[in-house]
Parts: structure tokens; C-alpha cells; sequence
């Protein structure tokens, strides 16, 4: 099931919107503070994000802005600014879909699965790209700079975890946790082996300097 998370600072709207949600065979998550909301979106990593405009000590746009900047998660904005205005920069700063409020339960849920299935569609090409390195994930290849090299499983899984977090520091934790997932267990030490073949391996493309050491913290791109 999908999980949604919403960013809705009122407890009666969050309640009626959760329990929609989970009548149509959604999973549900939500913040009840809003002092770190991109980060606790993070956290949770859904499927989609209904993103309230009006949040205290905040604003939905900047939220929307800096959630698009490290996640590709599609946003859903469902608010009751919903001049025109609002609806563009909503659009400029990254959501993908822009409900008024008071919304209509259906029409809420069929916009919600028309855009898993866009993002679906989407993910069937399996390509994404940061700042100048493209990594093909059905090819497990890496390409920049007019080259292209093959990843190994270790390699695809590292890189494809940095890139899609980019911007932020990716816990040595996070990323065991990964390739554990993918394979076997790998150690604190392996994972420094695999860090330097990785970057070995995109130094064949001629790309240096790409994932940065966090010390004590983790890497990035």
C-alpha cells in the first residue's frame, strides 16, 4: 500500500484526511509539529505528500522548495490559498498537483492514484541524474562527460541511495542498512572499500570529487 504523509497543522482536517485515506487503501503518516518537516517527511519516506500552504512557523511553498530540492517525492498541495497565485508558485517551487480546499473525498483519491501511476510510469525508465552523472538503474550503468562505465550491485545500490537524497548527509548507518537489504551483511569496513571503489569507478568517467566525506557523519553528493 502507498504510504501519504500530510503536512496539515489542523487536528480536525488531518483526522477527516487520514481516515479517507486509509477507507481507500492508503497508509498514512503525519507530522504534529512543523519545525522540521522536510526532515520528518524524509523519515518516513512515502509515496506522496499532501502539503498544506498555511503551517505555523513555516510556510507550504518553502517546504515545497526545499522538500524538491533533496527528494523527488511527488507533492500534492491541498490548501485554502488557492488563488491563482498560489497555484503557480506552488507549481514553480515543485509540486506536481494543486487541490483547493474544501475538497472532495473522490476526487482527492482519484488525483492521488492518477499521479502514483504518472510517477510509476516514469520510474519504469529507471534513469536519474545529479549534477552532471547519469546512473541508468535496469543497466547498472554510470555515464558523464560523453563516457560510461558499469557498476557493480554494491556501486548501483551506493550511488543510487546518494542521489536520491541529494543535498543531504546519508548516515554510513543508512547506507549498511541498504546493501544489507540487497545482499549480505556488510561491515563498517567494507562499506569504506566500496565508498573508494565507487569513487574509482566514476574517476574512469572523469568524475572527481562527486561524494564528499562527512566525518563521523556520512556522505553526499
Amino acid at each position: 500500500m502507498a504510504l501519504v504523509y500530510i503536512v496539515e497543522d489542523d487536528e480536525a482536517i488531518r483526522g477527516e484526511l487520514a481516515q479517507v485515506l486509509e477507507r481507500n487503501g492508503f497508509d498514512v503518516a503525519y507530522c504534529t509539529t512543523f519545525d522540521n518537516v522536510v526532515e520528518d517527511i524524509q523519515a518516513a519516506g512515502p509515496d506522496v505528500v499532501l502539503l498544506d500552504l498555511t503551517l505555523p512557523g513555516t510556510d507550504g511553498q518553502f517546504v515545497c522548495r526545499e522538500l524538491r530540492a533533496v527528494s523527488q517525492v511527488p507533492i500534492m498541495v491541498l490548501t485554502s490559498r488557492a488563488t491563482e497565485i498560489d497555484e503557480v508558485m506552488s507549481m514553480t517551487m515543485g509540486a506536481d498537483d494543486f487541490i483547493p480546499k474544501p475538497y472532495r473525498a473522490r476526487v482527492l483519491v482519484a488525483r492521488i492514484q492518477a499521479l502514483l501511476r504518472r510517477v510509476a510510469g516514469a520510474s519504469d525508465r529507471r534513469v536519474v541524474e545529479h549534477n552532471g552523472v547519469t546512473l541508468d538503474l535496469s543497466r547498472s550503468t554510470a555515464s558523464a562527460n560523453g563516457r560510461q562505465v558499469e557498476l557493480t550491485k554494491n556501486e548501483m545500490r551506493i550511488l543510487a541511495l546518494l542521489i536520491s537524497r541529494a543535498g543531504t548527509i546519508v548516515s554510513r548507518e543508512a547506507i549498511m542498512r541498504d546493501l544489507w537489504d540487497s545482499d549480505a551483511f556488510v561491515d563498517d569496513n567494507t562499506l569504506t572499500v566500496n565508498i573508494n571503489r565507487l569513487r574509482a569507478t566514476l574517476e574512469k568517467i572523469g568524475v572527481t570529487g562527486y561524494l564528499t566525506t562527512h566525518r563521523g557523519r556520512g556522505y553526499s553528493v
